[in-house]
């Protein structure tokens, strides 16, 4: 991600002494929301829409039912490789995760077991904190290495799937770091989660693996031709991160729905399926292994996701017990609320504090962010062994569980913890402190043994404000599971004072189930996936009503509030997120409203030289192909009505010439070639040419480049230009993408003045390609090499028929066409034909959608 003053990412905010952007200021809260400005435009989107250029479609005239079996099938191929990789990922992090936990709490527990009679405890202190300290240390510097590792991952590959490329999120070396340093973030003690990573690291196989090729390993290339379009890759990042959801929980289904609701805009009914079995895959994947090496059962399935449940069931020989009655779901819908303003908290606090962190630690030098991750760490330590030691002693001969099987073949049983209490007692919360968070879950979950209310009450509070600080700090981490833990002590506190206080003969493990979904879905406010991938966790389809019903209630409080956790930090590192749909006022604005007018354009026919000049002086990603419309303005110039009010935009919308063509020349100057750096002195100062010379190059001209007449590559505009001529319509012909014409450039396809077109040399699809996703730019040309007066017809590699859309056309038609296409550029095009402007995802944010209606306002 580019470094500037502008920017929020971790690398990329203002020094001392540099000023911050409105946009900086709107979210730090230093201006007005009256004042609130539009998110970045540094991001780059996705093109989800296939350019229909001449070698694309000589591609498909080649492919025959033959060769489109077996891209289908090379499709199929990577789709089952990306979920089997998933599921091998899931095993390695699980292995090495519960390795490092069975280290670190058996030679502490040990340790404290010695320490509780001999009067040395602090030594068990300092022997916790070495361990922890020295797992987020490695893990924080993992994040140093590759930044974009940091946090869970959800919200950028949420924006990847909506269409925003993030710079770095599908990298090798992200992949790396985020794989290894979920690892150590976990082990050492802080209250996060490993299921957020995953999902992360599930859309990183995804984008990799079919490419066949990494910025980290440059030498390394396959012969791959396959794939080679934000298309494809987006499709495949869609079943990675799906993957990453089936691994982390063992729901196929939920991940498939996380894709479709949490991420991609844009969907069918093949990539439902590919995604499906993706998801699958990636499950049974790491069943069969994770069920062999725990049970020594190879094939025998028992273990489908790194975080189960358990089963739920009532005891064997009781008929009076439910696991719930219709009676609870008054109890559930409470819970629902109370877990929405408890979610609504959370998302603020940690708001704040991820301002706070923009604003005063991510400024300043990269030690400082290493810095943070240990003080967190050791806070959070001396907290879990200071409660500890204020656990109460509960009695052991109180019923344990009814389901007595933990999610790695260990007895529930043997995670109770007697840490400073008798042998026939144990302390309760140690026994939630002191244990991987999984195992915690299950123990609030199954365990019969009660827990008292205080302890309950002290260890959600504890783990409430310990967690939302942990969430930010750089190291990978995810809120799954902190969240499910978190909601888990809260409904089973529910859960003691209905049975104690009220009598009530209710399951406990229910309440625990639904509290801990209450305050996941009042934190990520998701729904439909959460819903399926509670159901698929807990292997109970009874919960499916009571589940769908607390996780609403949940979101519908919470969104009163503030948004979700993860749209919070898309919100605050800029991203151009397109919500779902747009909301009824904005049909007040048509496409002319919000259209870019200011654009830059390209002639069918044009110089090098010209090209050279617009690839340098521009940022833009895509440039309209037109022509000039002579016929059109001489029409005007007579006052025909129909005419004038096609083009009656042309101060304001249609395309000018004058500020594009004097920034052109203005860049000719520092061209490397005598040649052309004199071209706009010569062009005021030289002769004219004969007409003869001049009939005879204009009829060269209209013969060479027919159909695409009325071609001016080398007139500039004149200062003495009336109003008309500055002003003049352009027809629209297509689309050419700033790569593409990079490409060009380095190939040299090109043809001389005294050439036909038919002489430029052709590209094949695979060579417009091949550079993919990392196409060079125009300043890593050498520009010697190049001959500026050669020209090159860009047709046969254009779009010429892009999605476009009318002036007059309502906003909720233009966001639903961009939004469901998955477009990058959209242009407007009005009645005859003409380009009056062009639209991109960032005319369609809610923020610059919300200025526009204000001046919509003000101007009625």
């Amino acid at each position: 991600m580019a470094c500037c003053g502008r920017c929020f990412c971790c690398q990329c905010c203002c020094r001392e002494g540099e000023t911050r952007t409105p946009e900086e200021l709107t979210i730090l809260g230093e201006i007005p929301d009256e004042e609130q400005i539009l998110p970045r435009k540094d991001y780059e989107s996705l093109d989800y829409d296939r350019c229909i250029s001449e070698p694309y479609v000589e591609v498909l005239e080649e492919m025959d039912n033959k060769k489109a079996k077996k891209y289908e099938a090379v499709h199929w191929m990577m789709v089952f490789v990306i979920g089997v990789t998933v599921g091998l990922l899931g095993l390695f992090v699980d292995f090495f995760v519960r390795l490092f936990n069975k280290l670190k709490f058996t030679v502490v527990g040990d340790s404290i077991e010695k320490c509780s009679d001999k009067g040395c405890l602090s030594l068990s202190l300092l022997e916790l904190l070495a361990f922890n300290m020295t797992f987020v240390f490695i893990a924080s510097v993992l994040v140093l290495i590759e930044p974009v590792a940091a946090g869970s991952g959800i919200p950028e590959i949420k924006s990847y799937l909506n269409g925003v490329k993030i710079p770095g999120i599908v990298r090798l070396r992200t992949f790396l770091c985020k794989a290894a340093g979920v690892l150590f973030s976990v082990a050492g003690g802080l209250f996060v989660g490993k299921e957020g990573p995953m999902i992360h690291s599930g859309a990183i196989v995804g984008a990799g693996l079919p490419q066949f090729q990494s910025i980290t390993f440059r030498k390394i290339k396959f012969d791959f031709p396959y794939f080679r379009s934000d298309r494809d890759k987006r499709d495949f990042v869609s079943a990675g991160a799906a993957a990453g959801v089936a691994a982390a929980f063992g729901a196929p289904i939920g991940g498939t729905l996380f894709s479709l609701e949490e991420g991609s805009s844009f969907w069918n009914q093949a990539l439902t399926w590919k995604v499906l079995f993706c998801s699958m895959s990636a499950t049974f994947t790491l069943n069969f292994f994770r069920s062999g090496i725990n049970f020594s059962k190879w094939g025998s399935f028992q273990l489908p996701g790194l975080l189960n449940f358990g089963e739920f069931k009532c005891p064997d020989g009781d008929k009076n017990c439910h696991l719930w009655t219709a009676v609870d779901l008054a109890f559930f819908v409470l819970m629902g609320v109370v877990g929405g303003l408890l979610g609504a908290l959370f998302n603020c606090m940690n708001k704040y504090l991820a301002k706070y962190r923009i604003r005063h630690i991510h400024p300043k030098a990269k030690f400082i962010r290493v810095l943070e991750s240990l003080l967190v760490t050791m806070v959070t330590t001396i907290v879990i062994f200071a409660a500890s030691m204020l656990g109460e002693c509960r009695d052991l001969s109180t019923p344990t569980a009814h389901n007595t099987t933990l999610a790695g073949s260990e007895d529930i049983n043997s995670t109770i913890r007697q840490f400073f209490c008798s042998n026939k007692t144990y302390n309760d919360m140690a026994t939630l402190f002191f244990n991987p968070q999984e195992a915690a879950i299950h123990q609030l979950f199954h365990q019969d043994g009660t827990f008292s209310p205080v302890t309950l009450s002290v260890f959600f509070f504890l783990y409430f404000l310990l967690a939302c600080w942990t969430y930010g700090v750089s190291v990978p981490s995810g809120l799954f599971v902190p969240s499910l833990l978190c909601g888990a002590a809260f409904g089973r506190l529910v859960a003691n004072v209905l049975k104690v206080k009220l009598g009530m003969d209710i399951y406990s493990g229910t309440f625990a189930l639904i509290g801990a979904a209450a305050f996941l879905g009042g934190v990520v406010r998701m729904t439909i996936s959460l819903t399926v991938i509670l159901i698929e966790s807990t292997n109970e389809i009874t919960y499916g009503l009571p589940i769908m019903i607390t996780l609403m209630v949940a979101k519908w409080t919470g969104d009163f509030f503030n948004k979700g956790i993860y749209d919070i930090h898309i919100q605050l590192r800029g991203v151009p997120l397109l919500e779902w749909e747009t909301e009824v006022e904005m049909d007040r604005l048509t496409a002319s409203d919000i259209m870019e007018t200011n654009l830059t354009y390209v002639y069918p026919h044009t110089r090098v030289q010209s090209l050279v000049s617009i690839l340098r002086t521009t940022v833009y990603h895509a440039f309209p192909v037109v022509t000039e419309n002579r016929q059109n303005e001489r029409d005007f110039m007579k006052g025909n009505i129909l005419i004038s009010n096609n083009i009656h935009f042309k101060k304001s919308s249609v395309v000018s010439r004058a500020g594009e063509q004097r920034r052109r020349c203005q860049s000719m100057k520092s061209y490397p070639s005598s040649e052309l750096r004199n071209v706009c002195d010569e062009q005021s100062a030289a002769v004219e040419p004969s007409e003869e010379g001049e009939d005879l190059l204009q009829q060269m001209l209209e013969r060479r480049h027919a159909p695409y007449p009325n071609l001016y590559p080398d007139q500039s505009p004149s200062e003495e230009w009336t109003m008309e001529e500055r002003f003049r319509p352009l027809t629209f012909h297509g689309l050419i993408l700033r790569s593409q014409l990079v490409n060009l450039l380095i190939r040299g396809v090109c043809y001389a003045e005294n050439q036909s077109s038919t002489n430029q040399p052709r590209l094949s699809y695979a060579e417009m390609t091949e550079d993919y996703p990392r196409y060079p730019d125009i300043h890593d040309l050498d520009l010697t090499l190049l001959s500026p007066r050669m020209i090159v017809d860009v047709t046969p590699y254009m779009n010429p028929c892009p999605y476009t859309v009318s002036p007059s056309a309502r906003i909720s038609q233009v966001f639903n066409l961009f939004r469901t296409m998955g477009l990058r550029h959209l242009p407007v095009v009005n009645a005859v034909g003409e380009i009056v402007g062009i639209i991109t995802r960032h005319n369609l944010t809610h923020e610059f959608l919300v200025a526009k209606l204000r001046q919509h306002y003000i101007t009625i």
